[in-house]
This record gives C-alpha cells, structure tokens and sequence, in this order.
C-alpha cells in the first residue's frame, strides 16, 4: 500500500536520514516515533505528496482522487479564516457522492460523535485547542480514503478526548483503511498500533510496536 524505496527527506541538502526502505501493507496501523526535529511529520508530508524527497520515491497504491487523507497539525490552520467549525467539518465531504440530505444526516451524526453537537456555527477563533483538534478529526470522519495520516491527533486533547480518538483510529483500521500515526505520547502507541517507524538521525527502525517501544516504570502496559 506504501512503500518507501530509498527515501531520504529534509531541508535542501540537509536529509534527516539515511536512505530509507520501508513497505505499510494494506490496512495496517503505523505508529511513528521519535525526537522533536527528526522528521515525522515532513515524512507524512512526503507520503501525502506535499513535500518532494531529496531522493528516493514514495508509491501511494490508492486511487489519485480522494485516496488519501491528511491531518495537519492545528497550527498550520489560520483560525482567523472566517469559517465556521460546521463548515471545517464539512470540508471532509470533499470527494464524495452523496445527495444533500444524506450530507446534513452524516454531518449531523460525525459532529455528535466528536461532541462537538451545539457548535456548529462557532468561528473557528472562537474554538479551544481540543474542540479545534475535534473538529479537524470529525472532518477526517467525513473522508472516504482508503489511506489516512493523522499528525499528532492528540495534541490539544484531554484524557477523554484522546480516548475518543484513538476509539475512531481502531474504527477507521477496523473498515480495513491504511492509518500512519505520528504521536509523542510511546505508551499510547505501544499499545494501540501495530508497528512503528522510529525515526532516528543515524536511520530509521520498523517493526513491532511492542518490541521496538520497551515499556518504562511510569508506563502502562495493556
């Protein structure tokens, strides 16, 4: 479903990594890991087609329209952009073929399943962090790609609402869709994917998520 074929990604003639190789099957669930700076999130960028690698090639096996969906970190949104949460949401309809009635009933349905039901017609500079981030995963609800690539879908969440997505992740690879998930947080990932890609300077480790993410003493094992 993705492979990554000596790929080396970063800043014009700074790569973050050696070459990288590397194959997520169809439907699996990725954790990826590391340091602050070592390159998560420009690697989801690259397999979203949304940054060109220094070299190597990414292969994406999903159809061109509507493959493929992509949640970017809250601060790249410019919340002064005069939209409402409703229509943020709504935004993840793009796509798709459905008859307006069936539009208001989905939407209806996702706002209420991220409790986000009576904000509907918030501005966006009017949101928290959590119900910014909320919304931006209720859009991600909307989707219909078979690949989907959440970078940090926790931020901004409190304990409830990180439950509530990671609650939505198991759903989404439950339909047999293909999830890569960038996250800080090892004990969540250790037990809620499959296997990880653990970005390093000196290279890149994929495997296992148990085995490559050892559990410490403050860590809650499942």
């Amino acid at each position: 479903m993705i492979t990554c074929n000596a790929l080396r990604w970063g800043a014009p003639g700074q790569p973050l990594t050696p070459a990288v190789d590397f194959t997520l099957g169809k439907g699996s669930l990725t954790g990826v890991i590391g340091a602050n700076g070592c390159g998560k999130s420009s690697l989801l960028k690259v397999i979203a087609g949304l940054q060109k690698p220094l070299a190597g090639n990414v292969s994406v096996d999903v159809p061109r329209r509507g493959g493929l969906s992509f949640l970017p970190q809250q601060q790249h949104l410019d919340r002064q952009f005069p939209i409402s949460l409703q229509e943020l949401v709504a935004a993840g309809f793009w796509g798709t073929k459905l008859t307006p009635q069936q539009r208001s009933q989905r939407l209806q349905a996702v706002l209420e399943d991220w409790c986000l039901s009576g904000l509907e017609h918030r501005p966006l500079m009017a949101l928290s962090g959590g119900e910014l981030q909320r919304a931006l995963l209720a859009r991600m609800s909307l989707a219909e790609a078979p690949v989907l690539l959440l970078d940090e879908p926790h931020a901004a969440l409190d304990e409830e609402g990180q439950a509530l997505c990671w609650k939505h992740i198991h759903a989404w690879h439950a339909e047999g869709r293909t999830l890569v998930v960038v996250c800080h947080d090892l004990s969540s990932v250790r037990q809620h994917t499959e296997q990880v890609v653990q970005i390093k300077s000196s290279g890149c480790l994929f495997g296992p998520s148990k085995e490559l993410i050892r559990p410490q003493p403050h860590m809650q094992v499942a």
